[in-house]
């Protein structure tokens, strides 16, 4: 085997492979050797089938794995020698391939672009400020108030329906005089101004009492997920059976126990506690955005040019469905990319590659039971699907890629974080959201 470079530039790397004809022409025989024991062809007993005729009957097909093999092994070979690693998957193209016959050698042309030798940052000279909230009285007292509103009753009245009031009905919708499927219920309890139902049907409802007979008259958004209704007026026969006044829960060692706690006081310092742990969650995705944004304009390396094109166009091909989100398929014609698409790609790749190679050269793992957690609390997604949705990505390596990714750049972010210097400043709840807005502004 011959290898010889044709390029070399920048990342961009090129080489000529030669397999000699003979080598081919020996894996082959050691193919058919390899196989002779087993074979029965008529008129030969199991084993005794001659190597000639072996040749003639299955050669083609073993040449075509042999040249694959070969190929294969080369570029690995090549890749074991230089230490190379390709950014994406090479390029292997046949040199005279329609022309090539057996007895020739297999000439490929291999081309790629490298992964760029990445030297590690002085993580110590990084300075960040991690921002700390501590949960005052006012923000506990206002999500015990939310408990106590998801504790409440309901309690029969005699006059008209309010917002906030709970109507219970029956009803019936048609669309051009025809019922629809799923476009009836009886004895529904809905909470007026919920946002349960579409848009301006339960406005309607409101100032109805028991016993009142109503057609309710909306149109479905174009959006609508059921798409025979997208966009249609429907009428919506309602029969009004009851209405209930919320009565709130009182705030006590009862609502308290509602909710698992042994008392009032404990289910506070419950609040309190997971208050600051979404606190500190959201410190530090700013304090993350921090780190991200010294390192991209600290560090600096060749990037590979197809692997910022190719983020380009996800980035492109992502905010375009977000912006037309009504076409769900993706049988569309490519989607041009932007200087900001490629900016933000710039950004992407070089921060995405620095933190992989990070992790590489510290070992960082993701554990089988960190995937196992993550797989979980993805499934949560989808209530009674959870054991399908697990099977799925157990038989999906390309899910499991975007379950793991997320988990490693956490932990290599935060190896990076333990080196840093990291002060804290203690800022109220409304400072931690104007930092979190800036970020959604800025992402």
């Amino acid at each position: 085997m011959q290898v010889t470079e044709t390029l070399n530039d920048g990342l961009k790397r090129g080489y000529t492979i030669t397999i000699p004809a003979a080598d081919l022409a020996a894996k082959v025989d050691e193919k058919l050797r390899e196989a002779q024991p087993e074979v029965e062809l008529k008129g030969f007993r199991k084993g005794k089938v001659p190597m000639a005729m072996l040749k003639k009957q299955f050669g083609p097909r073993l040449m075509g794995e042999a040249m694959q093999e070969a190929v294969d092994g080369a570029m690995q070979n090549h890749f074991d020698a230089s230490g190379d690693r390709p950014a994406m998957q090479p390029k292997v193209e046949m040199k005279d391939g329609e022309t090539w016959k057996e007895g020739d050698d297999v000439v490929v042309e291999l081309s790629y672009e490298a992964l760029p030798e990445i030297a590690e940052p002085d993580f110590t000279a990084l300075t960040l400020e991690r921002l700390v909230v501590k949960a005052d009285e006012s923000a506990v007292d206002e999500a015990l108030g939310n408990l106590a509103k998801q504790a409440q009753s309901f309690e029969d009245k005699d006059g008209a329906a309010e917002n906030g009031d709970q109507v219970t009905f029956d009803f019936t919708g048609r669309v051009d005089g025809e019922a629809f499927e799923g476009g009836a219920a009886q004895d529904y309890p809905l909470v007026l101004g919920s946002g349960q139902f579409i848009p301006g049907f339960e406005d309607q409802l409101v100032g109805t009492k028991a016993g009142d007979e109503k057609d309710v008259t909306v149109t479905f958004p174009e959006n609508y997920g059921a798409e025979h209704l997208a966009g249609k007026e429907a009428v919506f026969a309602c029969v009004i059976k009851g209405v209930k006044a919320p009565a709130e829960a009182e705030l006590n060692d009862e609502l308290a126990a509602k909710f698992g706690a042994e008392s009032l006081e404990a289910l506070k310092g419950q609040i309190r506690e997971g208050l600051e742990g979404e606190y500190a969650q959201a410190a530090r995705a700013v304090v993350k955005r921090g780190l991200l944004d010294q390192l991209d304009s600290t560090v600096s390396f060749d990037l590979p040019e197809s692997l910022v094109e190719a983020e380009a166009s996800q980035i492109a091909h992502q905010l375009w469905h977000d912006e037309n989100p009504q076409v769900h398929d993706h049988n569309h014609g490519s989607i041009e990319t932007t200087d900001e698409h490629r900016k933000l790609a710039v950004r992407r790749v070089k921060l995405g590659l620095l933190l992989a190679e990070v992790g590489r050269k510290a070992e960082v793992t993701v554990s089988d039971a960190e995937m196992t957690q993550a797989i979980l609390a993805q499934a949560r997604q989808y209530p009674g699907q959870e054991r399908e949705f697990f099977e799925f990505v157990q038989k999906n390596p390309q899910m499991q890629q975007q379950l793991r990714a997320p988990l490693f750049e956490d932990k290599v972010v935060d190896m990076i974080l333990g080196k840093a210097s990291v002060s804290e400043k203690e800022v109220s709840k409304d400072d931690l959201k104007a930092a979190l807005d800036k970020l959604e502004e800025e992402a």
